[in-house]
């Protein structure tokens, strides 16, 4: 599985969803459980390892900022929700977000949570664990999703597991006029939304 046929393969479970994830990502979690059990092992395989890179990619402060913001706070566990929301939204909104986290302020959910005051808005848990269901339902294993992929890691060549991603700027997302300055628009929608 290429990073194109990935997009795919999310896109086509999001059909119809409107990027709603507030179910903790249930329905988008459960229509790529079915698309993927319709691939090969290997696929499902393939598409966690792409799925790890682009959630990886997400982990930087600006991006956890934002995600404080819309949660009304954000835990680490909260956080890897929040990713995974984020590319359960689809290729082009992912782009947009990794350019810049404050596009999330275009986003009609986003908008929608914040005029709702609903701070569940893409944090989608059950995204998390699309491949490993699948991958439970295709083997009729539930041991050897974790088993496959600790394999092809180790066979992976070059992988430094020690060095530490870059993450950016950390800042205190509790200071609202820091909040305000680096994500004007989010902390429009979410900081400023009872002060009227």
């Amino acid at each position: 599985m290429n990073v194109g046929e990935f997009w795919a393969v999310v896109e086509s479970a999001g059909a119809g969803l409107d990027g709603r994830t507030g179910d903790d990502g249930e329905a988008v979690a459960a229509a790529l459980v079915t698309r993927l059990a319709a691939t090969s092992p290997e696929g499902i395989l393939e598409f966690q390892e792409l799925f790890d890179q682009l959630h990886g990619a997400l982990y930087r402060w600006d991006v956890w900022a934002a995600a404080y913001l819309i949660g009304g706070g954000c835990s680490d566990d909260s956080f890897m929700d929040f990713r995974a929301g984020v590319i359960a939204l689809g290729r082009e909104w992912y782009e947009r977000v990794l350019a810049s986290p404050e596009a999330l302020a275009d986003h009609p959910v986003i908008r929608q949570a914040a005029a709702e005051e609903d701070d569940g808005a893409l944090f989608a848990e059950s995204v998390n664990y699309v491949a490993s269901e699948a991958y439970e339902q295709v083997t009729g294993d539930d041991h050897a999703f974790y088993e496959a992929m600790k394999a092809r890691q180790q066979v992976a060549v070059g992988i430094d597991e020690a060095r530490e991603p870059d993450m950016g700027e950390d800042f205190d997302f509790d200071d609202d006029d820091e909040m305000r300055r680096r994500l004007p628009r989010l902390a429009e929608l979410f900081l400023d939304r009872g002060e009227d």
